[in-house]
């Protein structure tokens, strides 16, 4: 099955000609919790890799990550019980063989971090502390400095890496942005093209050759007018990976994680995550009235997947004529507010409110992508030398909704898995150097100015809630976005309000494919669930731009 957007997807964006050059066995792009781990387990056993990062080392998206890392670390738990909650999370279409192996590796993986140096909250015995959010049937949530998994991770990690970070056999290029993927004669990714906002001669635009190419570039949120994400969140991985030829899944699943607190409307770009902790803990779902909506909605009631408990919120909202509803922690008490979650609170009281006397005003928001570059259980991408990790990559594990922490984990197993797979095949010879074709094909780009009528259109037809008005009425504004004639001056924004644009026009064209509601994708011309699509669907940008699809179904004996 294949369709065509209005001007198709280009194969590379507007950009100077290469002006310096650098090289090495293998380039890993971000430093967030993905990143990090491939770069360090890759320099285990490779002699030269090339960190590339957007902004600096500590500002990856795995930062802000409140809730913690899921893990059958418990002995009255199983990774058997940790699959179960996932398939159910991901309402049908998880692979349950990517599962399989995130739940079983994953407690090792969790395990070599405390062994790094991460510093997990722990109980009066000294055992790792375990929490329950969302989904899940037991405790299995470690955390750090309460609500501060993310930056501890991310401090460990990165304290790794500067342990080694005079060995000449790891470079670190800050401030830098990937503009697109280098292909040899074969399609094989053997590079990048990347700007680098720069001190003395590695500066501007220029060319990293490798062997390999690691995408760990974190999710889309910025395509948005309101996310969770950080600003740097600006699809830049998905956008290369699909103007390269790569197959792109699940792209409409997008989890608006429902307790963000509500700043008024207009309010735009990273917003405030209250984490579903707070509600692991014992806060609940209130509506104006100070109406509890979540019992009767769910058996798990406050705890449901985040998909169902964000689509109650929507309901609710409509039903009551509002914009917000109310997360109630106060009988939580200052002591253990304070104490666990020492983050949020602090962040709610700069902004005006405070968990400790005041309902908390809260609404969806974006949250994360469960889709993306499609890869396998090493992460190798449908492209020759491209692998992906992380919230950039489409694992299988994640289904049409993540379970709640199962991101980092998903990290840091499938980091592992391609910092293995890579070394293996460079020890085998099967990934020999090879040379970059010049840039060639049709480049184009749209004026930085267009940003905000891309993150208006996709949140009003291609946000929480969705339906094929919407989604064509949102699909006709990109078209002209894409068709903009000013001359774009070739640049960070401008690169970055492309790849949204790219993305954007992807995800549309997809979500208005699936015609049911299913995990986060919620259609309300559909509003229940249909077998039929009980599918994957992939897409690809072909040689002249069109936009292919292919619906591959999941057995459902595959998740008994």
């Amino acid at each position: 099955m294949s369709a065509t957007l209005p001007r198709g997807i280009p194969s590379r964006l507007v950009a100077p000609e290469a002006g310096w050059t650098v090289s090495a066995d293998v380039i890993v792009v971000g430093s967030g919790i993905a990143g990090l781990t491939a770069a360090l387990r890759l320099r285990q056993r490779v002699d030269r890799v090339l960190l590339v990062t957007k902004t600096v080392l500590s500002e990856g998206s795995t930062l802000w990550a409140q809730g913690g890392i899921a893990a059958a670390l418990d002995e009255k738990d199983s990774p058997e019980e940790h699959l179960r909650d996932t398939l159910v999370a991901g309402v049908e279409v998880c692979d349950v063989e990517a599962v399989r192996t995130l739940v079983n590796e994953g407690p090792a993986r969790v395990r070599e971090l405390v062994a790094l140096g991460a510093e997990f909250d722990r109980d009066a015995n000294g055992e790792i502390s375990l929490t329950r959010e969302g989904g899940h049937h037991r405790d299995r949530i470690a955390h750090a400095g309460g609500d501060a998994t993310g930056r501890e991770i991310s401090r460990a990690l990165i304290a790794a890496l500067h342990a080694v970070i005079d060995d000449p056999g790891i470079q670190v290029i800050e401030h830098a942005l990937v503009v697109d993927l280098l292909q040899d004669k074969d399609t094989r990714v053997c590079g990048v093209t990347l700007h680098v906002i720069g001190e003395g001669e590695v500066d501007g635009v220029g060319a990293a050759h490798a062997r390999a190419v690691v995408l760990a570039t974190g999710g889309i949120g910025q395509v948005w007018s309101a996310t969770t994400n950080p600003s740097v969140a600006t699809g830049d991985g998905v956008a290369a990976a699909l103007r390269a030829g790569a197959v792109i899944a699940d792209l409409e699943f997008v989890q608006f994680h429902p307790t963000v607190l509500w700043l008024g409307e207009g309010s735009s770009g990273q917003q405030p995550l209250i984490s579903e902790a707070v509600r692991g803990e014992g806060a609940f779902l209130v509506d104006e009235d100070g109406v509890r909506f979540m019992q009767g909605v769910h058996e798990m009631a406050d705890l449901a997947p985040r998909d169902v408990v964000a689509r109650a919120i929507v309901d609710r909202m409509a039903l009551t004529g509002t914009d917000h509803v109310y997360l109630d922690a106060r009988h939580l008490g200052r002591e253990f507010l304070e104490a666990r979650f020492p983050s949020i609170v602090a962040r709610c009281r700069e902004l005006g409110f405070d968990p400790v006397t005041d309902l908390l005003p809260v609404a969806p928001a974006q949250h994360y992508a469960s889709g993306g570059v499609r890869t396998d259980l090493h992460g190798r991408t449908t492209l020759a030398g491209l692998y992906a990790c992380g919230e950039v990559s489409c694992t299988g594990v994640h289904g049409a909704n993540r379970l709640a922490s199962n991101s980092l984990l998903e990290g840091l197993v499938f980091a592992s898995r391609i910092a293995d797979d890579v070394a293996g095949r460079l020890a085998r010879g099967e990934l020999s150097a090879t040379t970059p074709e010049p840039p060639s094909g049709p480049a184009a780009l749209v004026p930085a100015a267009r940003r905000t009528d891309i993150q208006r259109a996709m949140t009003l037809g291609s946000g929480a809630v969705r339906s094929g008005d919407g989604l064509a009425q949102t699909a006709k504004t990109l078209a002209v976005v894409a068709e903009d004639g000013e001359q774009a001056a070739p640049g960070p924004l401008s690169w970055e309000t492309s790849n949204l644009l790219h993305v954007g026009q992807l995800l549309t064209h997809v979500a208005a494919m699936r015609e049911e509601t299913r995990g986060g994708h919620v259609r309300s011309d559909f509003p229940r669930r249909d077998e039929h699509w009980r599918a994957h669907i992939h897409a690809w940008r072909e040689p002249d731009g069109s936009v292919a699809t292919s619906i591959h179904p999941v057995d459902p004996q595959d998740l008994a």
